[in-house]
């Protein structure tokens, strides 16, 4: 044994002098040539701290280990082995041998702190090491005896030590082009429309789209892709709707259309297609969704792909299409109408005029412009990017209706696409907008040409009212910075955005098995190599905040990564509850019925009277939104998507009312009075009754639906008495009218839905 403990002796130091050798002002910079390139040096890039990301695994000895050790040399004085430790752990040339080793003065801090409490509080150490730790403490050998088992203890904790090669090759992203070889398989032609906002760019790439055999579209909004969906079907083009949360097709049997219309993160890339067209493609420069734009542009299986958009995207563009030897050709196009800069600023809401279109980028500003203009003798609509697409189309439509009182619009830049709005004006309330910068941080900064170009290009729309559109700003301070954002060309774009595939963070959690799935995706961005002449890292902050969310859920890591990808906005408390809550009952493989969900949401859902109202229904919304959004990925623990829908219609409805009165509703937050007018009693009883006929023709269970309202506490008996009253009153009525005998069921017979208009009577 002590020979043993000499040779390990010797070869330690002889490892050491070799270091030694070398170590003096030498940096070893690891670099990677890029295939296909010659010359071409990338260097491999990672943070300085990137061993901070990397936690230690505990190791807990098994209570049934045999102490061999201890039977062949005897028991380890604990207090004399912390001294040799403590030794070995200060020595200079350990430290040295420790970063030749991979392990940086981060991990040692922690490797030498775990491995010496292993040694203290283990009964039974492992033969090997408890052989040469007494051969130290009885003076037969050296402290440097250690390192091999020390070593080797280090790699169990921080397992990343024996794959950082494999973890660097997987989250190797120089070359995005070949994750698609079904793409590079085909010969595709790539046309940008190049043009600014309403300059029928769109219109080109469409027409193209709805003459071809067969197409998809990716455009960057559900309002969107309902348009192209709605528009397609009514010029006799069947085409099916696939968004994050809903599915429809043409055919009235599901059978799927030669035709999609699509949000641009579901696009299949799987899929071939005569052609596609990428609507706002500029926005591949997103730092939380431009992935989705560069997967389109790259993945697609099309013959023809259409790309609209900035003109300031036409050389990302070009460079990428030298990475898949692809050619691109280029049509611009010119605004249809005239835009104006106006030379004074509003100043004051009294100045405003029919067609005006007020920009605010909070909604706060929203809400104290809405009431301000209100209180002038003004209607106002509404927009903003909280509130369901029903409500939004809704007040647009109430702007644009000529026969409509409303002539003024308050919105943020949620109108920069996706509604047809005739502004004749738009006034920017402010020229600072808050945005999120690429590492998830939120910074108050002057909007940037692309934005303001977008949002002012909103005025004077071609085909509308307005044959020429102005633009301005409420403060005469900002028109100057607006003339000199307006007169400038936006910066070409760089860069294309990139995230991780559930691929890869599998490849990772595979080698990194006790990894949360946060800290997975941490080591991935931190070790990830990027062509950074090409892409950047899309932000992933969100995705972490998810996972670390429902880290104590017990989920598989597929699983795990899906409901992390839920397009949530984390600055919603209740949304984030109902989202941890949807994941607790998926890994109980509970489902997440109808039932349960209304319980959980309040159902039934009542007219906003205050502001938080309002806001706490825009989270509800939202809510079922992602229900919806996992109905279709984990349809089994999240089945009624129809009945959920049908609610989320009714409370988009709500919604609307709320908006249409939101200066009530901001007096009433003011002065914490919540009024309920008739109007209003009428509205929510017959939200109620609605509801009640829907699930008593649904459900056959006339009874027990009965009992189960009135045990909710949605009916009282008095209420049901007046239900009856009034459907037996109505059903007379239209036997009488219509000389029929088969609309008079009892609904609570299991008879027929009874929906009937005309009747507005108050239940108290």
């Amino acid at each position: 044994m002590l020979k043993t403990g000499h040779g390990l002796s010797r070869c330690c130091r002889t490892l050491l002098n070799s270091v030694r050798a070398n170590r003096r002002g030498t940096v070893f910079v690891e670099q990677t040539p890029v295939a296909g390139y010659a010359g071409v040096i990338i260097p491999l890039r990672g943070k300085k701290d990137d061993s901070r990301l990397f936690t230690p695994i505990p190791i807990r000895p098994s209570p049934d280990d045999i102490n061999v050790g201890a039977e062949l040399t005897g028991t380890l004085d604990k207090a004399e082995m912390l001294k040799v430790i403590l030794k070995f752990s200060n020595r200079k040339e350990i430290k040295f041998l420790c970063v030749e080793n991979g392990i940086d003065s981060n991990l040692q801090q922690q490797a030498f702190v775990s491995f010496r409490k292993y040694c203290l509080e283990t009964d039974a150490l492992p033969p090997d090491l408890h052989v040469v730790l007494s051969d130290i403490l009885q003076g037969a050998g050296h402290v440097d005896d250690i390192f091999p088992y020390f070593l080797r203890h280090v790699k169990q904790i921080f397992p990343h030590l024996e794959c950082m090669d494999d973890l660097k090759q997987i989250s190797d992203l120089r070359q995005p082009a070949n994750w698609y070889p079904n793409a590079r398989g085909m010969n595709r032609k790539v046309i940008f429309h190049s043009g600014p906002t309403n300059s029928g760019k769109t219109y080109h790439a469409m027409e193209r789209f709805l003459a071809a055999k067969s197409g998809v579209y990716c455009g960057p909004l559900k309002l969107l892709a309902s348009e192209v969906y709605n528009k397609s079907n009514q010029r006799g083009t069947p085409c099916d709707l696939v968004t994050g949360e809903e599915r429809k097709f043409a055919n009235p049997e599901g059978a799927p259309s030669s035709h999609v219309a699509c949000t641009v993160e579901m696009t299949s890339i799987n899929t071939p297609y005569e052609v596609a067209v990428i609507d706002e493609i500029q926005l591949l420069k997103d730092v939380g969704r431009g992935w989705a734009w560069t997967r389109a542009f790259l993945g697609l299986m099309a013959e023809e792909i259409h790309v609209c958009g900035e003109p300031g995207t036409a050389d990302l563009l070009q460079k990428l299409c030298e990475t898949t030897h692809e050619s691109m050709e280029v049509r611009n196009y010119k605004r249809l109408t005239p835009l104006h800069v106006e030379d004074h600023a509003l100043q004051m809401l009294d100045n405003v005029q029919p067609g005006d279109c007020i920009v605010c980028f909070s909604k706060n500003d929203i809400y104290a412009v809405s009431r301000e203009i209100e209180a002038r003798g003004k209607e106002v609509a509404v927009i903003y990017g909280g509130l369901p697409p029903g409500t939004k189309l809704a007040q647009a439509a109430k702007f644009n209706d000529p026969n409509n009182s409303c002539k003024v619009l308050v919105a943020t830049d949620a109108i920069g696409m996706g509604l047809n709005l005739s502004i004749r004006r738009v006034i920017f309330y402010s020229m600072i907008k808050p945005t999120m910068n690429q590492k998830g941080e939120k910074e108050m900064d002057t909007i940037s040409v692309s934005q303001a170009l977008q949002i002012a290009g909103r005025a004077g729309r071609y085909g509308m009212k307005w044959d020429e559109g102005y633009v301005t700003t409420f403060k005469a301070e900002d028109l100057p910075t607006l003339k000199a954002i307006l007169g400038q060309t936006p910066e070409p774009l760089a860069q294309a955005g990139l995230h991780p595939t559930a691929d890869m963070i599998e490849l990772y959690a595979y080698h990194l098995p006790n990894a949360t799935l946060s800290n997975l995706m941490e080591i991935f961005v931190s070790l990830c190599t990027v062509d950074d002449s090409l892409y950047f890292m899309c932000n992933t902050e969100d995705f972490k905040f998810l996972a670390e969310t429902i880290q104590h859920v017990p989920l598989p890591l597929r699983a795990r990564y899906i409901f992390c990808c839920a397009p949530i906005n984390r600055n919603m408390p209740f949304v984030c509850s109902m989202f941890l809550k949807y994941a607790r009952r998926y890994s109980r493989n509970e489902p997440v019925t109808f039932d349960w969900l209304c319980n959980q949401c309040g159902w039934p859902f009542q007219l906003p009277r205050t502001i938080i109202d309002l806001v706490h229904l825009e989270a509800v919304f939202d809510v079922l939104d992602l229900y919806l959004w996992l109905s279709y990925r984990f349809p089994d623990l999240f089945p009624d998507e129809k009945l959920v829908r049908d609610i989320q219609r009714e409370l988009d409805d709500i919604i609307q009312q709320g908006v249409f009165q939101i200066t009530k509703l901001l007096k009433n937050s003011e002065t914490a009075v919540s009024t309920n007018t008739p109007d209003e009693d009428s509205f929510a009883m017959r939200q109620r009754k609605s509801k009640y006929y829907r699930e008593a023709g649904a459900s056959g269970t006339r009874g027990r639906l009965t009992e189960r309202l009135l045990a909710q506490g949605l009916l009282t008996p008095a209420m049901l008495q007046e239900l009856k009253h009034e459907w037996d009153q109505q059903a007379k009525r239209s036997s009488r009218e219509r000389d029929a005998t088969d609309d008079d069921e009892d609904p609570f017979d299991g008879g027929k839905k009874g929906r009937r208009k005309g009747t507005r009577k108050t239940l108290k």
